[in-house]
């Protein structure tokens, strides 16, 4: 069986908008084979040759005094290229980090789209609001929800937020691969999101005992609550797992 081979990757930029001149300023990515976590990483600070907007810099902490000796995207696009290319890009609200990437990509002279020519993409945003609906599904959220400690994001940093998006997505996605071999995943092509399965992976049983077990807080039972009686509601009282707790349905296959 070939290894899976993921980057988990982040960006800090100078504003919201590449199409209003705005410009990555510091990446952050992690090589994971086979859901292990090797060394091999890449991290740049990138000289973006324009302001940072205040608003950013209260958010990762950067100024622009903090790059002026660092080299600007051209000088690292062929190398991060390289790194990234046949990987699967696990990434935390995909679209941000995307249209960055392909705007500097296509900035430097390689056209459209070069992320998705080279690479898989998976927003574990899109994941979370799939597998937690009506629920916070920022990183700091997932954190808590899932036990991984973020006690050092003060402020964001891309290596970091990487770090700890690796963490998140294996706590996310280890349950699943360890009961069924195997993981649902949403995977973005092209723009689209389609459901993707991956292959079986081994798991050391040391570090299934690894795995949190995380019950559902009050709020949530709350919410759940809301969707069933609204369900009821819909279907007019009839449903099936009211009837299995009547003992209506003594076996379901």
């Amino acid at each position: 069986m070939s290894s899976i081979r993921q980057i988990i990757l982040d960006t800090e930029t100078t504003g919201l908008e590449p199409g209003q001149g705005h410009k990555i300023i510091e990446i952050g990515a992690i090589e994971m084979i086979d859901r292990r976590i090797t060394d091999n990483k890449f991290h740049r600070y990138i000289n973006p040759q324009r302001e940072i907007e205040e608003a950013a810099t209260e958010i990762h902490g950067i100024r622009n005094q903090d790059l002026e000796d660092h080299p600007v995207f051209d000088a690292i696009a062929v190398e991060l290229l390289e790194f990234l290319k046949g990987a699967e890009l696990i990434i935390h609200n995909a679209p941000f980090d995307l249209g960055f990437l392909n705007h500097e990509f296509k900035v430097f002279g390689l056209g459209d789209g070069v992320i998705e020519q080279h690479c898989q993409v998976l927003d574990t945003l899109m994941m979370a609001r799939h597998k937690h609906p009506g629920q916070k599904n920022s990183l700091d959220a997932l954190c808590k929800r899932y036990g991984v400690d973020n006690t050092q994001r003060t402020l964001h940093g891309a290596l970091l937020d990487a770090e700890i998006l690796a963490d998140v997505y294996l706590q996310m996605t280890g349950g699943q691969t360890t009961l069924l071999g195997e993981s649902e995943a949403l995977i973005m092509q092209s723009g689209t999101m389609q459901s993707s399965q991956h292959k079986e992976v081994k798991i050391n049983p040391q570090d299934v005992k690894k795995l949190n077990v995380t019950k559902a807080t009050t709020e949530e039972l709350e919410q759940h609550a809301k969707w069933l009686a609204l369900l009821r509601k819909e279907s007019k009282d009839d449903v099936v797992w009211d009837k299995v707790a009547g003992g209506e349905l003594e076996m379901m296959e």
